[in-house]
């Protein structure tokens, strides 16, 4: 049984009759073919619309190889449409059809539809479709599972939850189909075969020119190293190393923003606290869940702390938050949370486990004069809110237990 994603639901619900195209994007796999059959599901339901006036199209289906064309996908979705009824057309991974935009531009024009698609690339929105759709879209950036949600899985399919949940998802991630493995090593090699698949279709397919075992071997280092800052001298440095070879910079950022592109990191630029300005050229990366840092890892041995930098990151980002890397002169803050011209502190710490480290990341704040509410998130179940300064365990963050609050 499926969960009910309501978070994206209630989102995108107010947008079913809108003229603008909603298009959902996010990493393959991580649910949004089930979030468009829950759309489609609602609005029969709800008997706002009859079978006969919804259109879906999955292009992972190979029944619609012959419409990966945007004239004869054109072709076939006029002729479903056969009264001026409302239609409600949904297409799922459009990015398979080759100059796509031109469809949905000329859908919007003439017809009378509200129109649905996916897409498993960050760049959907951009290039020619920006340009002949320009404010007639409305994106949803879909993640895979939360914690919460993770749970609410093994909840309404009556599964029995691991011994210790937490440290299950923080390892492996809340990919939802890795959720019907109950084995480590068989959900490790799932994760490693969505990622295999990611490469071989969205970045060295047929038509890419780049060196796929180059690619595969610079990605896994990046997205292994996921909450470390970025220097694509060091990843050059440790491909010449092992490769015996010469790898220029400039293939590195482009690599780079492949695996962006491919919706399997995200970029984070810092953020100077004194200024209020955004340093652009200096970054880390996240990934989109922890289950690929575990595909990409040589090991099952995982630094946990990168873990929970990591699912704080996504979690921030779910529920809505603009993140940056807080940058003082006598240091880092790991996170730069903003909704809403408001922000708030983060500092992430494993377990705070003597006097040694909880002055370490309390005093992280020392020299911010920004009153803005500071926190420090970790594992541990005692309260050690000090100086002004709350503290969160992990657990309470994820569930929403406990809110961030910001000024």
């Amino acid at each position: 049984m499926e969960i009910i994603r309501e978070r994206y639901l209630s989102e995108i619900r107010r947008f079913y009759d809108s003229n603008l195209i909603k298009v959902l994007t996010g990493v393959r796999r991580c649910g949004k073919s089930i979030i468009l059959k829950q759309i489609e599901n609602e609005l029969i339901s709800e008997n706002f619309v009859s079978y006969d006036h919804i259109i879906s199209i999955n292009f992972e289906d190979m029944q619609y190889d012959k419409l990966r064309t945007y004239s004869k996908l054109n072709a076939y979705i006029l002729k479903q449409i056969k009264d001026q009824g409302k239609y409600y057309i949904f297409l799922d991974e459009i990015q398979h059809v080759r100059q796509f935009e031109k469809v949905l531009s000329s859908l919007k024009a003439t017809q009378n539809v509200s129109i649905f698609v996916t897409g498993s690339n960050s760049k959907l929105l951009s290039g020619r479709l920006a340009t002949l759709l320009v404010g007639r879209c409305k994106e949803f950036k879909i993640m895979p599972f939360t914690y919460s949600e993770y749970l609410e899985y093994y909840r309404i399919n009556g599964i029995e939850l691991p011994d210790n949940p937490l440290n299950d998802y923080l390892k492996y991630g809340g990919m939802p189909q890795r959720l019907e493995y109950n084995n480590g090593k068989d959900i490790t090699e799932y994760l490693k075969s969505i990622y295999d698949g990611i490469v071989n279709k969205d970045i060295c397919n047929s038509k890419s020119k780049i060196n796929k075992e180059a690619f595969n071997i610079i990605a896994k280092y990046i997205i292994n190293n996921s909450t470390k800052e970025f220097s694509a001298q060091n990843v050059v440095d440790y491909y010449n190393k092992y490769n015996n070879a010469n790898m220029d910079r400039k293939v590195i950022y482009r690599y780079l923003e492949k695996l962006e592109e491919a919706c399997l990191i995200s970029r984070v630029h810092r953020y100077d606290v004194a200024s209020k300005w955004n340093l652009k050229s200096i970054e880390k990366q996240y990934a989109v869940d922890n289950g690929f840092i575990l595909a990409c890892s040589n090991t099952n041995n995982v630094i946990l702390s990168h873990l929970l930098e990591n699912v704080i990151y996504n979690e921030l980002i779910f529920k809505g938050f603009e993140v940056k890397i807080g940058k003082t002169y006598k240091g880092e803050i790991d996170f730069v949370a903003m909704k809403d011209s408001k922000k708030c502190f983060i500092q992430v710490a494993y377990l705070l486990l003597d006097g040694t480290v909880i002055n370490r990341e309390f005093n992280a704040f020392k020299s911010i004069k920004d009153p803005s509410p500071k926190y420090v998130i970790s594992l541990d179940s005692f309260d050690m809110s000090r100086g002004g300064i709350t503290h969160l365990n992990l657990e309470d963050f994820l569930l929403d237990r406990k809110h961030l609050f910001l000024s």
